[in-house]
């Protein structure tokens, strides 16, 4: 299964146009640091949340490299969904000065 990847700053357009947002990472990699227009459910957690997901719309997987959210991407492309991979991650995210706070609000880091 092919998916299509997209850099930060076109996952950013994309979302800022509508698309849904999906950071599939863990507890603590969330808490540091993610982006605000992110929704979260890590990726172990996906197939019985993904009711949560919309079907409506554009998805922008993301994790912390890409190789999380490629999966989940190909799990959703695979459920029916219109979904695509970050490459690179919020590793990526942050390196190209997109926001990432914590879960305070404030200045996130990725971990």
């Amino acid at each position: 299964m092919s998916v299509v990847e997209v850099s930060p700053d076109a996952g950013a357009a994309l979302v800022a146009d509508g698309a849904f947002l999906l950071d599939v990472r863990e507890a603590d990699e969330w808490a540091a640091g993610h982006s605000s227009l992110a929704a979260w459910i890590p990726l172990g957690s996906l197939p019985e949340r993904l009711d949560e997901v919309p079907t409506d719309r554009q998805i922008v997987c993301i994790c912390r490299s890409g190789g999380r959210s490629l999966r989940a991407a190909e799990f959703l492309i695979a459920e029916g969904r219109n979904a695509l991979n970050l490459t690179g991650g919020m590793q990526a995210w942050a390196a190209t000065a997109l926001a990432v706070v914590n879960d305070a609000g404030e200045r996130g880091q990725v971990i």
